[in-house]
């Protein structure tokens, strides 16, 4: 029988994203034919350092970090740090627009909430996870009985020790992989370049190529004086790490041996042609368009004001980045086929399974489960969206929700002093960080502009109810709210802005100084909050029935995929856990007639110079150093080179990984993929698919150069051309 050819083909190189304790067995091979210096078990080791041990993801799985020096120096992107800039940057302190470099240890910024997280070990725990479960039995039980399983190996694993450990889900259920973590509280920022350099090109350039942008920035980790996790404190000192990773100066030449040890947040490889078809025609257009409206509101008051602008920097770019990837996910899904690929995958494994009784008895029809369990969520996919794109895409409303826990608080019979005042603590410092970075007068316009898009698009049913107090009919709802206002949602919205406590810091705190259940119950913007949460609960509960039936078709279908294919080395889908992907530095070829190089230099910045336009801004100071081509020792043959192209498999949680050479040396740090293959969380496309990745050199080049941030440079381990790493600590050094 002859089966669909992109699951027959071998998996090449630069597809798939796995995991790092089974390298030896499933990668090793290919990963030295391609160039490959080192053994497995100097990536992945659980008794000696490895370069695993240099990996860290932030935040749980945002971003990834790795570590370049003895002294816990980490490099990320500027984007993955762009929040923590923000938050340290005033209109008299502008670190976005000047960038931030610590001239020593007591300069550097503690960053309250952020944390890194190192992996220890992973373990196969399947059989012990799966061990209770049956085939014929029903599925809520069965997940009932895995839940358990979870908690009991979870409790277990961790013992006494001040780990983290995590079970995770993998080939949709059919396996299951437990993590030890330690993580780490106190990560402070160290340096960071000017926007001009961290995010040139802005939205124009996101998620396109040729891109020159320097999107790096540093942290480092500390720990407490005994070298284990500590909250911040001036007394903790710099982590003396298992492993660092030694800096290359080598640079990169077409067809190079690369590697990426991340932290990729989520792919849908194994979804089905239905499952495309909703993205295509509900789940992205449905976002775009919400998200668009968003960033209209947010760039109208930003434009307006460098104040606001500041505030609202990290927001406006997280809403962008992923507006832009919905528009391009949705164009490569249709211009590459990905639906009648996966229909042919779909015909070919049920005409695999009707060709025996006893695939029939064991798998039964999972591609119709699946169908079944979509056409109940086609019918509540759009009213999800629209709560929480519009809905908790106000942030009165997100904020309003965050604090529903204080209702429940207030209403204890047995409610204590000590028990009240920690709450009180807890809200007062959620409200000290929410208020400094909100704007009412935006957020007003923001929630009659989205809450009017979703009452005009959504079905009566689906609308909060305190769309009540819109219609004249209603006089309950807000009791002094104007009744002769029928529909008017900017009248609601002044109504409620003026006289919520979620709208002005002064208001919430004083709340606080005197908290009552009766206001808070009462209050406009928490009633408004609380309606649109219970809404969205609503929605949610109705399309999570649908979700069971889809998850057991899943677990079913993949399951059969593997045994129909018993040859071939599958990767499980990225779910924030430690992978690694391994391929080539490659160029590409976008359409007809058009070729792409692997790498761009810094003259391409002053090609795309546009003082009038403040993405292509170019500070003065790098075009003095362009001018006098002073670029230090990190150019080669007299050109700096700025970006460059491999074609590995990342995604979303890989920004910041480090891009590894054969040596195990640092050659760049991964932080974008390309327009042309927006469609590779479901459907990898191995001639189109690249990674987008800042050149190490051009990263120190800006550190030493640009910021004369050189103390920096001299912690790490360079390695020149032609010369292998020098002790850990030391610089190494060309040979005369």
């Amino acid at each position: 029988m002859i089966l669909a050819v992109l699951w027959l083909t071998p998996a090449k190189a630069d597809e798939g994203m796995w995991l790092p304790f089974l390298i030896e067995r499933l990668n090793q091979r290919d990963m030295e034919r391609l160039g490959l210096q080192l053994t497995a078990r100097e990536i992945y080791d659980v008794n000696n350092s490895s370069l695993k041990d240099a990996i860290v993801n932030l935040n749980g799985g945002s971003c990834t970090g790795e570590i370049i020096s003895p002294n816990g120096l980490m490099l990320t992107n500027h984007h993955c740090a762009y929040r923590s800039i923000q938050s340290h940057t005033s209109v008299e302190n502008d670190y976005l627009a000047n960038g931030f470099w610590a001239a020593n240890y007591e300069a550097e910024l503690p960053n309250p909430g952020m944390f890194v997280q190192f992996m220890i070990r992973i373990e196969d725990v399947t059989e012990k996870i799966l061990g209770q479960v049956s085939s014929d039995m029903a599925a809520e039980k069965r997940q009932e009985i895995i839940d358990q399983a979870i908690r009991t190996e979870t409790i277990q694993a961790k013992g006494d020790t001040h780990y983290d450990v995590v079970i995770r889900p993998f080939f949709e259920g059919n396996e299951y992989y437990l993590f030890v973590l330690e993580s780490f509280y106190d990560v402070r920022l160290v340096g960071a370049p000017p926007e001009s350099i961290g995010k040139y090109g802005g939205d124009t350039d996101n998620w396109m190529w040729p891109r020159q942008t320097g999107d790096f920035a540093l942290y480092r980790v500390y720990s407490g004086p005994d070298g284990k996790p500590a909250p911040y404190a001036k007394e903790n000192i710099p982590l003396k790490p298992k492993h660092f990773l030694p800096v290359s100066l080598e640079g990169v030449k077409e067809n190079d041996f690369a590697m990426i040890l991340g932290y990729p947040g989520s792919t849908d490889r194994y979804l089905t042609s239905t499952g495309v078809q909703l993205a295509i025609d509900q789940i992205n257009p449905t976002r775009v368009k919400i998200r668009e409206e968003r960033l209209a509101v947010m760039r109208e008051f930003m434009e307006a004001d460098r104040a606001v602008d500041i505030q609202y920097a990290s927001k406006y770019a997280s809403v962008s980045n992923y507006w832009k990837y919905f528009i391009g996910q949705t164009a490569g899904l249709k211009r590459l086929k990905v639906y009648e690929k996966k229909r042919e995958i779909e015909k070919n494994f049920k005409n695999w399974v009707s060709a025996s009784q006893e695939r029939q008895q064991k798998f039964g029809d999972p591609v119709q489960l699946i169908d079944e369990g979509y056409e109940k969520i086609s019918l509540i996919n759009i009213p999800f969206y629209y709560m929480i794109e519009a809905g908790l895409g106000v942030e009165m409303v997100s904020f309003g929700s965050r604090i529903a826990g204080f209702e429940r608080v207030l209403q204890d019979e047995k409610l204590t002093d000590y028990k009240l005042e920690n709450a009180v603590k807890t809200l007062k410092s959620a409200g000290e960080t929410f208020f400094k970075d909100y704007n009412p007068t935006l957020d007003e316009k923001m929630f009659h502009t989205l809450l009017g898009m979703l009452k005009s698009n959504l079905e009566e049913k689906h609308h909060p109810d305190f769309f009540r107090a819109l219609q004249t009919s209603d006089e309950q709802y807000f009791s002094d709210f104007q009744q002769d206002r029928d529909n008017d949602l900017p009248a609601l919205a002044a109504y409620i802005y003026a006289s919520s406590i979620l709208a002005s810091k002064e208001k919430f705190m004083d709340f606080l100084d005197n908290p009552e259940l009766e206001k808070l119950k009462n209050d406009p913007g928490y009633k408004a909050a609380m309606s649109i949460l219970t809404k969205y609960r609503e929605i949610s509960a109705e399309r999570g029935a649908a979700m069971s039936k889809l998850g057991e078709g899943y677990r079913l279908f993949v399951a059969g995929l593997r045994e129909m294919n018993p040859d071939k080395n599958y990767y499980p889908n990225a779910n924030s856990t430690m992978r690694l992907t391994y391929g080539q530095v490659l160029g590409y070829n976008p359409r007809d007639a058009v070729h792409y190089k692997y790498i761009s230099t810094v003259e391409g910045v002053m090609e795309k110079e546009d003082p009038n336009h403040h993405e292509f801004i170019v500070p003065e100071r790098l075009k003095a150093l362009h001018d006098a081509r002073d670029y230090g020792d990190y150019a080669e043959d007299g050109v700096l080179y700025v970006n460059f192209l491999t074609n590995h498999d990342i995604t979303g949680g890989n920004s910041g990984s480090p891009v590894i050479n054969g040596k195990g040396h640092l050659i760049g740090t991964a932080f974008d993929g390309n327009w042309e293959a927006m469609s590779g969380d479901i459907a990898f496309e191995p001639e189109l698919q690249r990674c987008i990745s800042v050149d190490i050199r051009y990263t120190l080049f800006i550190i030493d150069k640009f910021a004369g941030a050189k103390h920096l440079i001299d912690e790490m381990t360079l390695v020149y051309p032609e010369t292998e790493p020098a002790k850990k600590g030391r610089k190494a050094r060309k040979k005369k």
